[in-house]
């Protein structure tokens, strides 16, 4: 019950086609520099859901989910019809593995001349793979001639921050000590979003697990708390990389940004925080034995150091008094927040009227839902609301099932039983019919007729 997943397979591709310009649209542009932008991300590379390999967009097509997004929201980037199915060529793991052995081998040699050779010796066919396609290969996964031959990349590194708080927010995960709670060994994982602009901490919490679904619960209170940013930026790990929090961010419109692989220079700001908090907090968390102790003496380096301390990235000010002197971002209607973070799961109620969720039984009152498929819902924003169940339309309730409150219970009748004070119909009769067919009898009425 906690993964977040479109609706649809449109909503799927609203909320891919919302991650390839999601920033775009959240940017300040001066004339011309729009189509600028929009020819720069037609060169990149993106895998559409349900696709086995990655494409290009032409800047007309982005252009067009740009204009949609801004009139009409995630529904305008919705296609009414695929039109990208079997356009795209997929290489094999094997095949893949093997390009990719034979650039490591060979660095100096060109595409041309390593798909030439594969073709003469029938390793592969001629049709399978293009030079074009294969430079893009080398180039995405850093073995293009170039990077090669400097041994680095060649890509230029510049000091940036962004325009203003609030408009860029990092998160991330730090591995702390482990906790000994009642005499077991628990994991500690500290939780972290941090802005830009200001390394203003927007909230900061202690977890036994790394997951999406503690990242997008600390994600909502953080909205609750401060308003919404423009930009999520996280790592490209796996454990956000899923469809929970980039439906999530499509929804309450935040674009959700994701590092280079093996690129932690570019996280340097995050990163920077976390050494800040070992030497000065995790370091000396000392005995410990529960997360609200780890919580609040977080929260007190925070309020009481952090917050209030010079910043030399800040240029002496400190994180406070920047995130302070910055306009409020605009704030969610709780309605909204639910209504965007719900997640719905069909599943068919069993014959007792009754549903699981994340191994607890409910029960609905409604009898005549027993053996019917319903949606049931939940809203990641708060998960100690109870869920809920959604049939053609109509909401019900469900509470948790008492077997022994049921035991009293009375157990009214789905169908009436036949009342026998009712005369039996002349033309219902299967016995008789079926002696009628056996003794090539006719029937009373046709007997009977005219």
């Amino acid at each position: 019950m906690d993964e977040l997943t479109p609706k649809t397979h449109q909503e799927a591709v609203a909320v891919f086609r919302h991650g390839v310009i999601g920033a775009l649209t959240q940017a300040q542009m001066d004339r011309g520099q729009l189509r600028t932008a929009l020819r720069q991300l037609a060169k990149q590379r993106f895998r559409p859901p349900g696709a086995k390999a990655t494409r290009t967009f032409a800047v007309a097509t982005l252009e067009r989910w740009y204009y949609r997004y801004l009139k009409r929201g995630l529904d305008g980037l919705a296609p009414k019809k695929r039109s990208d199915a079997g356009r795209a060529q997929a290489l094999t793991p094997e095949l893949r593995t093997m390009l990719l052995d034979i650039r490591r081998e060979h660095p100096h040699t060109s595409a041309a001349l390593i798909l030439r050779t594969l073709v003469a010796t029938g390793r592969m066919e001629k049709s399978a793979l293009s030079t074009t396609t294969l430079r893009r290969l080398y180039a995405e996964t850093g073995l293009d001639r170039l990077a090669l031959r400097d041994g680095a990349s060649p890509k230029t590194r510049l000091r940036w921050q962004a325009e203003r708080p609030m408009a860029l927010v990092h998160g991330d995960v730090c591995y702390g000590s482990s906790l000994r709670i009642d005499g077991q060994v628990r994991p500690l994982r500290i939780h972290g979003l941090m802005d830009d602009a200001s390394r203003f901490v927007l909230a900061l919490e202690a977890h036994h697990h790394e997951r999406e679904v503690d990242m997008l619960g600390m994600l909502v209170r953080a909205l609750r708390r401060h308003g919404k940013p423009d930009a999520l930026y996280l790592d490209n790990g796996s454990t956000y990389r899923g469809d929970t929090l980039a439906t999530a961010c499509a929804r309450l419109g935040i674009s959700l940004l994701h590092a280079q692989p093996y690129d932690p220079q570019a996280r340097g700001k995050m990163e920077r925080f976390w050494r800040t908090l070992r030497e000065g907090c995790l370091d000396f968390l000392g005995c410990v034995t529960s997360l609200h102790d780890v919580n609040v003496r977080l929260w007190a380096f925070l309020d009481q150091h952090y917050h209030r301390a010079p910043h030399a990235g800040l240029y002496g000010r400190s994180p406070g008094d920047v995130f302070a002197a910055a306009p409020p971002s605009p704030r969610f209607e709780e309605a909204a927040v639910h209504d965007a973070l719900t997640v719905r799961i069909r599943r068919r109620v069993r014959r007792d009227t009754t549903v699981s969720i994340d191994g607890k039984d409910y029960e609905l009152d409604q009898g005549h839902l027993a053996g019917r498929l319903v949606f049931l819902c939940r809203s990641l924003a708060d998960l100690s609301l109870l869920p809920w169940v959604e049939f053609e339309g109509k909401r019900f309730e469900v509470h948790p099932v008492d077997p022994v409150k049921n035991s009293r219970r009375p157990r009214p009748r789905r169908r009436p039983e036949l009342d026998e004070s009712v005369p039996r119909h002349p033309a219902f009769d299967p016995p008789k019919a079926l002696l009628d067919r056996a003794s090539g009898r006719k029937p009373e009425h046709e007997e009977n007729a005219p």
